[in-house]
């Protein structure tokens, strides 16, 4: 469920510009005017976490190969199953360009 506080003109003027990019070049350079450093590496992590859990890797593992604490991959999984589906459209689009 879509939070209500993602709702908006500036959320949706935000959106447009992320889908507006083309390259990942583009988009690394505008998260890099967008985000710091740290927010950027994080929703990474996040992203990386996600995958890793969808393909039944243990929290050990993702921990070792992330970096990211428990707290996170408990965090991720939790949105992987009571989330908005965002990131079971993105892994599912990316394993079909695979």
């Amino acid at each position: 469920m879509m939070n209500k506080k993602l709702r908006g003109s500036q959320v949706d003027r935000f959106l447009e510009a992320i889908l507006s990019l083309k390259t990942k070049e583009e988009a690394r350079k505008y998260l890099e005017d967008v985000c710091t450093v740290n927010e950027i590496l994080t929703l990474a992590q996040r992203h990386a976490v996600a995958e890793m859990l969808r393909r039944g890797v243990t929290y050990v593992e993702i921990t070792e190969k992330t970096g990211a604490s428990t707290a996170t991959i408990s965090r991720v999984n939790r949105s992987l199953s009571l989330g908005g589906e965002g990131y079971d459209i993105v892994l599912s689009r990316l394993s079909e360009g695979k």
